[in-house]
């Protein structure tokens, strides 16, 4: 609601409960120059007189008293939104809407999600997992996790996390237990990639950057890109946190791992706000402090 009108409404009701320009002007702080100003204001809007004036006091006239119980509805909804705002500030509360890369939903947001409904009751949490680009605006998002920070002013990106990727095969693939030197030797085999990240260049013992061969199949999936790596189709750079129990338990295996492939960082991007919301702030904090032991 426009500020300016609910100040009038609140001198309205002060001059029409104290029947006095002159204690309500007292008790509002104001000058009664001012407050006779803010009452003919009104009157001017609405096109019709709200008191009946004397000397001694003010009383409402039959539009006065119609506009009085209107203004004192609206008074006391704008208070109470503003205690629900204030509220949103204080207490983790409402429903915190997350999109997270598809490759999370195979338990990297676990413990952070359990975290949050666990501690926090008031909050409830709508997660969608997709590898497609989003808009975080059009969509609603309160907070996208994501591997690019953001330029745009309009949105505030916050840093979470930075891991290792890894270039591995299926323990079943030929390149398991062939000897390789440099990524040439991969060349006569699938290399599997997903569509919507960068291509890479590792890095050899002497500093020498080479790029992988060229791409035999593109997915738009993560999770789709792990399994077609673990059923034997082609060899892949895979996010460690994401294939560590592949890796654990043999079904994936490291290949030319003395040479360095770079480390990638994980965001969380939220829409600009003067006041970041109690729910969001929380939940930032619970992927930062997550994210930091994996």
């Amino acid at each position: 609601m426009n500020v300016k009108l609910l100040r009038s409404l609140q001198v309205f009701v002060k001059v029409a409960d104290t029947g006095n320009m002159s204690v309500a002007a007292k008790s509002l702080h104001m000058t009664v120059s001012a407050i006779s100003q803010q009452l003919r204001k009104l009157e001017q809007d609405i096109g019709l007189s709200l008191f009946n004036r004397n000397t001694r006091n003010l009383s409402l006239t039959e539009a006065g008293g119609i506009y009085y119980r209107t203004s004192v509805e609206l008074l006391n909804t704008a208070e109470r939104a503003h205690r629900e705002i204030e509220q949103l500030q204080l207490v983790p509360t409402g429903e915190l809407k997350i999109i997270a890369p598809e490759g999370f939903g195979g338990g990297l947001l676990s413990q952070p999600l359990q975290t949050l409904t666990r501690d926090f009751p008031k909050i409830s949490i709508s997660l969608t997992v997709t590898d497609e680009p989003t808009d975080i605006i059009a969509s609603g998002t309160d907070l996208l996790i994501c591997f690019e920070p953001m330029s745009d002013s309009n949105y505030t990106t916050w840093h979470l996390a930075t891991w290792e990727r890894v270039l591995c095969v299926a323990k079943g693939h030929p390149l398991a237990d062939a000897e390789l030197n440099s990524p040439e030797d991969l060349d006569p085999h699938c290399h599997i990639v997903h569509r919507h990240i960068e291509d890479y260049v590792v890095r050899g013992p002497e500093k020498r950057e080479v790029p992988l061969p060229k791409t035999r199949l593109d997915v738009n999936s993560m999770q789709t890109m792990i399994q077609l790596t673990k059923d034997g189709i082609g060899y892949a750079v895979l996010p460690e946190p994401e294939i560590r129990h592949c890796l654990e338990d043999g079904s994936l295996v490291q290949i030319l791992s003395e040479w360095e492939l770079p480390n990638y960082n994980v965001y969380a991007v939220t829409p600009k706000q003067d006041s970041v919301p109690a729910k969001i702030q929380t939940a930032i904090g619970c992927l930062q402090d997550w994210f930091s032991t994996i």
